[in-house]
């Protein structure tokens, strides 16, 4: 079987390759019927053995291979190499929704050999009862790829990897099953055997990557963090991945690599407004990297576990991930067929904000789930998402992580797009919850110590994943005793960042339609001559630029200073857009503040040599519109705030609707609504800052 297993390799991926240590030992074991966890570095070559075992199996009559896994749009290049030894694979996902009915006839001929599933697909009641039980030959071999997700202590949590045990309890128990991952510390193997329902062969090999060149490097703020980039980036051989935690972080590091001669693209879920198009951007994108064809992608977690490039010269990440788990996933990419590549740490003084924003955000407390259940209960016909949406002031996002949740631990059903309530009770586990969240702080506890041990980088990650094998690895700088890059930049670089994060300018897209229940029952479109222009906002809040004194005007100073002022008469003037150009100004009246935006949008107006006018008033003292948590609440808080003055208004001439922050952009759509109704002409809002989460 060795020998056989050896000649498909080499079909595979050349002539001249061998077996790394483990792989065949790991097919053999699958072979034999061992329900088998394999616990390996990144590239090391994992899908090489399922795929293998998967023609060897098909070869001896079993029926196909099922594959869940959270990474199918970044399994291309696994897939190519599959066709090479005649297996046939086809993927279900909500990427290839128009070949759903094909793959569905193929499977069940007996046409594919390894099905490769989002694990969301599970969750598909007709899927799971209709489709899978007719596949020709029955399930031959389960596959659970990054199987880390299971566990609720991995770092990737997705609850859909709950359903596989229903899976694997249908299964006869000579089906071979598979799970692999190349981050299971002792606790998370322990809670896979638990959900893979048995003993498991758990076949670890050492996580160690030898070619890494490890450099930690602290920064003071992203201006810094900017002009270091350019000062090093250039001095990495070939291409490469730069990693950020937030989108708008891609877009901008991107941009002023960009503006400085680097061929650099941002890379993430939100590169265009259509699923299609950014899916093949990101396609696009990962085939310009893949041929050296760009310096760098500038990605979030979007480009992270899956993506195969064996030469990736370097990683940088711009700022301090939340989990050693997660750091070493994603400098696993880099250097895989190098003798050297470099890993790069920037991190500074906001990493923990937006990772404790993360941690909090991550799992519905027990408060959440008992507001939903009570909610679905009291509808005695079911309730719709929709509906929830505007009885419960809580994220979508949130809303939609409870209600799968219950879903999957049978507390609730879902039938024709309402939510019913089942008869199975349900108890708050707050134990459990606190316990996770917990888990969470200690490793942003551990990045924190990561940053700053003076010991071998790669041997601290290593002993943090129970990895038996735990040495140093002597090519990081605290093995060498050296900096392989300066750990200062120059003040001219850093100046100059600080000038290109004053001058990025963010744009505020009207909203298009109202949420159901604001104007109507249902959703409703905002008429396109009621919608606002394509507004602009001058900063970030609280960034390197222009949002560091926006923070302290506004909660310190309690006046926004003249600089502030002439940055928006320059934006106005030289980067806008605004034709026909605003012929008066007005502004978002506050009844807490009164006079902060007031006196903003006079001086504002006295620069642009125009009349600030006041033609809108708070009529209600709602609650802070940040304490809003999805689109409903949000509009709706708006919609009961303001009212216009209409003798104020100037007919059909168009204005500039001044605030001092935006979030939703809902504010800004009603107050524009309202002057439109009014009479007044185009509305062009402007924000100082954008403080979107």
């Amino acid at each position: 079987m060795r020998e056989q297993a050896l000649i498909l390799l080499k079909k595979m991926l050349g002539t001249e390759a061998e077996f790394r240590d483990g792989q065949w030992e790991a097919i053999e074991s699958i072979l034999s019927g061992k329900r088998t966890l394999i616990v390996q570095r990144t590239g090391w070559g994992k899908s090489v053995v399922y795929f293998i075992a998967t023609k060897m199996l098909r070869d001896k009559g079993a029926g196909p291979t099922l594959l869940i896994s959270p990474l199918l749009s970044l399994m291309r290049n696994q897939i190519q190499s599959a066709v090479k030894i005649g297996v046939r694979a086809q993927t279900i996902n909500s990427d290839n929704v128009d070949e759903w009915n094909q793959v569905e006839e193929e499977l069940i001929k007996g046409e594919i050999d390894i099905l490769l599933l989002s694990p969301e697909r599970l969750g598909n009641q007709d899927f799971t009862s209709r489709v899978l039980p007719s596949i020709k030959d029955g399930i031959g071999m389960l596959v659970v790829d990054e199987a880390h997700c299971i566990s609720d202590w991995g770092h990737d949590f997705r609850p859909d990897y709950r359903r596989i045990k229903r899976i694997i309890n249908t299964l006869p128990p000579n089906v071979p099953m598979a799970a692999t991952t190349a981050t299971a510390n002792q606790r998370v193997v322990d809670d896979i055997k638990v959900q893979l329902d048995g003993d498991l062969n758990i076949m670890r090999g050492p996580l160690a990557r030898d070619s890494l060149k490890i450099q930690v490097i602290e920064l003071k703020d992203q201006a810094e963090r900017l002009a270091w980039l350019v000062e090093n980036i250039n001095k990495m051989d070939g291409s490469g991945i730069i990693y950020c935690l937030t989108t708008s972080d891609c877009n901008k590091v991107a941009k002023w690599l960009r503006s400085n001669g680097i061929n650099a693209l941002e890379y993430h879920s939100r590169l265009s407004g259509n699923e299609d198009e950014t899916r093949s951007l990101r396609e696009e994108r990962e085939k310009l990297l893949l041929n050296n064809e760009v310096k760098a992608l500038v990605a979030t977690v979007a480009l992270g576990m899956g993506f195969d490039k064996p030469d990736i010269g370097f990683v940088i990440h711009y700022q301090r991930p939340g989990s050693i788990v997660q750091y070493y996933q994603e400098i696993g990419r880099a250097g895989r067929a190098l003798d050297n590549a470099y890993v790069v740490l920037l991190n500074g003084e906001e990493d923990d904000e937006i990772q404790e924003y993360f941690i909090n955000t991550a799992f519905p407390t027990d408060i959440e789930m008992e507001k939903v259940i009570s909610l679905i209960e009291r509808s005695s016909t079911g309730i719709k998402k929709g509906e929830i949406l505007k009885r419960i002031n809580m994220p979508q996002g949130k809303v939609e992580k409870c209600l799968k949740l219950l879903q999957i631990e049978g507390i609730i059903q879902y039938d024709e797009s309402v939510y019913f309530r089942t008869l199975n009770p349900w108890t708050p586990d707050a134990i459990k919850s606190k316990i996770i969240t917990r888990k969470r702080y200690i490793e942003l506890m551990q990045m924190n110590q990561f940053v700053n041990t003076n010991s071998c980088y790669m041997e601290f990650i290593s002993k943090l994943l129970d990895d038996p094998h735990v040495k140093k690895c002597g090519k990081c700088c605290n093995c060498l005793g050296i900096k392989f890059f300066s750990e200062n930049v120059t003040q001219k670089n850093k100046l100059e960042a600080i000038q290109f994060l004053r001058g990025e300018f963010l744009e505020i897209i009207p909203r298009k339609r109202w949420p159901a229940g604001i104007v109507a029952d249902t959703v409703k479109n905002i008429d396109k001559d009621m919608q606002n222009k394509v507004g602009m906002v001058l900063c970030t809040y609280g960034d390197a630029g222009w949002g560091k004194y926006i923070r302290d005007d506004k909660y310190i100073n309690n006046y926004f200073r003249d600089e502030l002022v002439d940055a928006c008469v320059d934006m106005i003037k030289n980067k806008g857009n605004m034709d026909p150009f605003p012929q008066w100004v007005t502004f978002v009246p506050s009844l807490r503040r009164e006079e902060l935006v007031k006196s903003f949008a006079q001086r504002l107006a006295n620069k642009l040599d125009l009349p600030c006018i006041e033609a809108i008033k708070k009529v209600k003292d709602t609650p802070q519109q940040k304490s809003m948590e999805n689109s409903y609440f949000q509009c709706k808080n708006a919609y009961d705030g303001f009212e216009v003055i209409i003798e104020n208004v100037v007919e059909n001439k168009p204005v500039l609707l001044v605030d001092d922050m935006v979030d939703s952009g809902w504010t800004f759509t009603v107050c524009g609504h309202l002057l439109k109704s009014a009479g007044a002409g185009d509305v062009y809002p402007l924000a100082l800052a954008l403080t979107s989460k």
